[in-house]
């Protein structure tokens, strides 16, 4: 089994900061590629940044300058520093990790169970 624990969610007020942590558990031989995803109200999932293993990074366009994606590989974990948040930042986010397990081949994606983020005006 694979688990995915976000945190770091919360309030804030429009120009402040957030930081969201992701901690990846259970039978992990590697994992690959690792992003965050945010879901808005009546509004569809949409990607915010992802991180490879190897730490190349992408970031849609909507968050350039603002946030950063990084990751701990020793500790199976991600960030997302949120800078100059702004209420359309206003959002549940999701961690997302590729993993390869240790008891079945191939390699699976896994969500956790999102944190919220709410960026008053």
């Amino acid at each position: 089994q694979v688990q995915v624990v976000e945190s770091g969610g919360g309030l804030v007020q429009a120009g402040g900061s957030l930081r969201l942590s992701c901690t990846i558990s259970g039978n992990i031989v590697r994992i690959n590629d690792m992003g965050w995803y945010r879901q808005a109200p009546e509004k569809q999932r949409e990607r915010v940044a992802g991180i490879t293993k190897d730490g190349r990074t992408h970031y849609e366009e909507f968050v350039k300058g603002r946030f950063t994606i990084s990751r701990d590989n020793a500790k199976n974990m991600t960030f997302l520093q949120m800078n100059s948040l702004k209420p359309e930042d206003t959002a549940v986010y999701y961690c997302n990790a590729r993993v390869v397990r240790t008891d079945i081949p191939g390699a699976y994606d896994y969500w956790g169970q999102g944190t919220q983020v709410t960026v008053s005006s």
